[in-house]
């Protein structure tokens, strides 16, 4: 299958706006400079005639595509019908049915208990509520997190965040959270398990005693280090000893990524707190949950609130793609099947150069060396019509963030556009400066 995309004609509208009012804060929009109009499941439309295939997902926030019709329809019906947009925390139809869903489709089939919380619309907010509750059950300040993590943008969240340049823009310390490191940080021969029990067992290593151990399963814009289940289990086995609440970052990871629903299902620990956003509402719209066993459901109402978390129309979309998609097995093994499909195209790719595979599930990606050839790489696949992007310290991992619902050949044609791109690439200036 081919992917051509039209390039922009010379007549282009004024786009001067952008440069005159918008904050320069703006960064996707840099690497990626069109005007997009139009998308419809796996594809983005600019207004120049251009179509793309879209790798990106909206940073995992898109799963199930772009406008799913099921989920787009669901939609259309609850607003004709003038069904409540914003409802505050109030009890609405819309949250009812979410809640009943997910309890059934979600919670119970896997043994969890779990009270929903409705935080803010954001992934950060998840997190802010799980680390600010960890610290009122337990009375403790410190939080564990660890190199690489990404958790949110506000300065809860950001104190728990590893990467500089992110931690740069608070303005002000970011304290009371030790970054210990993850699984496999140091290379297969230190087990960073030890090392953190280590340190949590040694009244002298100046490690306080934690409310919270947080962490992501994959690190979606760390690299996408996957952590072991067996590492895994351990740090809620340290969690656990030391008095601490396990919280796992399912934001990006969670929603099917990984290949289940949680990315820690069958690993052999639940959680005390999961953080859940991303692709919650199924569409795009703003969502998140923080999710807590009963016992830690020790907030004052209104102690932790936010204008923003009943948004009705999320719930609806979200209660449609929980029924249309988890309430069978069909669609996790489909899943399952395409991921594999994902790592045996990746690892050929990455065996042609020396690279190294990362990930886990459908959230995997190509370690390349250097974040100047992951550009190189991934400027020159937009131009060829593919929306793709990287991370890692130092942007040195092409992540492939398809829809999970793509249709195995149109993966493949994008798998192709990457795999031509990265050889080009290999052949010119890097096979040279290699000389």
């Amino acid at each position: 299958m081919m992917i051509t995309t039209p390039q922009p004609s010379g007549n282009l509208p004024d786009r001067s706006i952008y440069e005159r009012r918008e904050s320069a804060v703006r960064s996707y929009a840099r690497s990626m400079p069109r005007q997009f109009g139009k998308a419809q499941g796996v594809w983005m439309h600019d207004d120049q005639g251009g179509r793309y295939l879209d790798f990106l997902s909206g940073c995992s926030t898109l799963n199930y595509g772009h406008n799913h019709p099921i989920l787009k329809q669901a939609l259309l019906d609850y607003i004709a019908a003038d069904g409540i947009a914003h409802g505050l925390d109030l009890h609405t139809d819309a949250k009812q049915d979410f809640l009943d869903t997910f309890e059934e489709v979600i919670l119970k089939p896997r043994g969890l208990d779990h009270r929903v919380m409705f935080t803010g619309p954001t992934g950060t907010n998840a997190v802010e509520a799980a680390i600010k509750l960890a610290r009122k059950v337990t009375g403790r300040e410190m939080v564990i997190a660890f190199t690489n993590g990404f958790h949110g943008m506000t300065l809860g969240a950001l104190a728990c965040t590893g990467n500089a340049t992110k931690r740069g823009g608070a303005g002000v310390p970011l304290s009371h959270v030790a970054h210990e490191p993850y699984y496999d940080y140091y290379g297969p021969e230190v087990d960073t398990a030890e090392l953190l029990e280590q340190r949590l067992a040694d009244p002298s290593s100046g490690l306080d005693a934690p409310a919270a151990i947080l962490v992501e399963t994959v690190q979606g814009e760390g690299g996408l280090n996957a952590a072991s289940a067996e590492w895994l289990r351990r740090i809620a086995g340290i969690a656990k000893a030391h008095g601490a609440l396990l919280i796992v970052d399912d934001i990006q990871a969670g929603c099917g990524r990984t290949g289940t629903f949680f990315s820690f299902e069958d690993m052999g620990f639940t959680p005390d707190i999961v953080t859940l956003a991303k692709s919650l509402s199924g569409m795009g719209l703003p969502f998140a949950l923080t999710l807590l066993r009963p016992e830690l459901d020790q907030w004052s109402p209104g102690e932790h609130n936010g204008t923003f978390r009943g948004n009705n129309h999320a719930f609806v979309t979200a209660t449609a793609a929980l029924r249309h998609f988890w309430s069978a097995d069909d669609f996790q093994r489909d899943i399952g099947r395409r991921a594999a499909l994902l790592e045996t195209r990746l690892a050929r790719i990455a065996a042609e150069h020396g690279f190294e595979v990362r990930g886990r599930g459908m959230m995997r990606g190509v370690n390349v060396g250097s974040g100047e050839l992951a550009a190189t790489v991934t400027a020159a696949c937009f131009d060829a019509g593919l929306i793709i992007e990287t991370s890692g310290a130092h942007d040195e991992v092409i992540k492939v963030l398809a829809p999970l619902v793509i249709d195995d050949a149109v993966l493949g044609a994008g798998l192709d556009i990457l795999e031509s791109k990265i050889r080009e690439a290999m052949a010119t200036d890097y096979a040279v400066a290699a000389e």
